[in-house]
């Protein structure tokens, strides 16, 4: 397998995965809440990653790895984790689910231009084009979904904050992806990359969770059973497998194309909306997820 062929597959594996955590996310937040979730999801991430690096490396920490390397993943673990979820769940907060993924979708592009301007990386028209296209039809699935209760389930408060902070979500994890691709130049495997990542961002919200006082629970909300569960589901299907194998498509595929992929998470949740809460799907929703897979064809075969 040709390794720009293996990024693009990891981009999409990883689409999948975050599809899944996404459902178990959703879930567990209107259980927990946001604060709760966050620590705790990238606690147990940690927990998972620690044991795989062991059991694959012998060794807990890759220590004897750059300090160059370090720095890059440890700005992007706090900037890609610590702050561009805490954005993001101000976001919802102020703009709703459906808005704010809208918004979301702009991080391929976001990426794409900054891997442009900080480091000259370069994408063909026809590549750009497709990537604008796939960008498109997330446009128009994420778009046609807009449940009458949004709204009121989301505690709309004020719209034009909730877009500056789905913004700076979005800013914030486009770095990610950059800062995250010079860190692996060092040398760091991706399962390396992805610990130092998460271990540096639990540090983060732990650490800002003391200093703020925050009064929301934080083990305490493993005694709701349920949500324990789709809080432990979705850390290993995001955080850790997902961000895992993020890394490897990071690695294997230019930026703009692999972030591009790992957007199409809206496109397979509308199938599984369908199938789980039997959502009815949309003539403009089936448009955009055409417009989508043709993108995604394009970068494939360009």
């Amino acid at each position: 397998m040709e390794p720009t062929r293996l990024g693009e597959i990891a981009a999409l594996g990883t689409a999948l995965l975050w599809t899944a955590t996404y459902l178990q996310f959703t879930f567990a937040v209107r259980r927990i809440g946001a604060p709760a979730l966050n620590r705790l999801r990238l606690t147990f991430a940690l927990g998972f990653l620690l044991i795989a690096h062991i059991a694959v490396f012998g060794i807990v920490l890759p220590v004897s790895q750059e300090l160059a390397g370090w720095a890059w993943l440890t700005l992007s673990g706090v900037v890609g984790f610590a702050i561009s979820d805490a954005l993001l769940f101000r976001g919802l907060y102020h703009l709703g689910a459906h808005r704010t993924s809208l918004i979301m979708s702009l991080i391929p592009l976001v990426s794409a231009l900054l891997a442009w301007a900080l480091f000259g990386e370069r994408l063909s028209w026809v590549q750009a084009f497709a990537a604008l296209v796939t960008v498109g039809g997330i446009t128009l699935v994420v778009s046609a979904r807009q449940p009458k209760s949004e709204g009121e389930a989301a505690g709309l408060r004020i719209p034009r904050l909730g877009i500056l902070f789905a913004l700076g979500a979005v800013l914030a994890q486009s770095l990610r992806y950059i800062l995250s691709l010079q860190g692996m130049k060092s040398g760091f495997a991706p399962l390396s990359a992805n610990l130092v990542q998460i271990l540096t961002a639990t540090t983060a919200v732990w650490i800002w969770s003391l200093v703020s006082k925050e009064k929301s629970p934080g083990f305490s909300s493993l005694r709701d059973r349920p949500a324990a569960a789709a809080t432990v589901g979705g850390a290993m299907t995001g955080p850790f497998l997902g961000v895992a194998l993020s890394m490897i498509a990071l690695s294997k595929a230019p930026v703009g194309i692999a972030s591009t992929l790992m957007a199409l998470s809206p496109v397979f949740l509308l199938f599984v909306s369908r199938w789980v809460f039997k959502e009815p799907i949309t003539v403009r929703a089936i448009v955009g997820t055409g417009l989508a897979v043709a993108g995604v064809a394009v970068l494939f075969l360009s």
